[in-house]
């Protein structure tokens, strides 16, 4: 059996504690520790973006990074970012342009989204396209998903004190 190391990080806002196998991945450890369902392991390889979630502000393939990894540090799940209403704007999104047909890539669209929407507000229709392509969806073909981003960009940009 391997050693176990003992990892601290935090977890949607929440201090975690636990021994884990240093070759446990964090999507992994998130989904069977800590009972987050919501990041999925599709592919397992860090292509399909199913397992994406946010580590210290900036998304990671979850299937590709190590629970020990993220020792130390902060991790938000689709769960926690659902829970704070950071993108309550774009899920609703979503549901309007039916941008969630099968829903097994949705999250990992969401977190995909939430990073652009605060790194580049002023992203083209393109840039969103080129931006979504690493998060595969098999179902909508993208223009749903385009359109719910881009209408929330746009409606971001239009909110009163919205930098341009």
């Amino acid at each position: 059996m391997p050693e176990l190391h003992t990892i601290e990080l935090t977890v949607n806002g929440q201090a975690q504690r636990r021994a884990v196998e240093p070759r446990q991945h964090l999507a992994d450890f998130l989904r069977g520790a800590l009972g987050l369902k919501g990041s999925h392991l599709g592919c397992e390889h860090g292509v399909c973006g199913a397992c994406t979630v946010e580590v210290d502000g900036r998304i990671v393939r979850g299937c590709l990074t190590l629970a020990v990894q993220a020792d130390g540090r902060q991790v938000r799940t689709i769960e926690g970012v659902s829970a704070d209403g950071d993108v309550r704007d774009l899920q609703e999104a979503f549901v309007r342009h039916n941008a969630l047909q099968c829903g097994f890539c949705t999250p990992g669209m969401v977190m995909a989204a939430k990073e652009l929407l605060q790194h580049k507000p002023d992203a083209s229709r393109e840039e969103v396209r080129e931006w979504m392509s690493g998060n595969y969806c098999r179902c909508t073909g993208y223009h749903a998903i385009v359109d719910a981003v881009c209408e929330t960009l746009a409606a971001r940009r239009s909110r009163p004190g919205a930098s341009s």
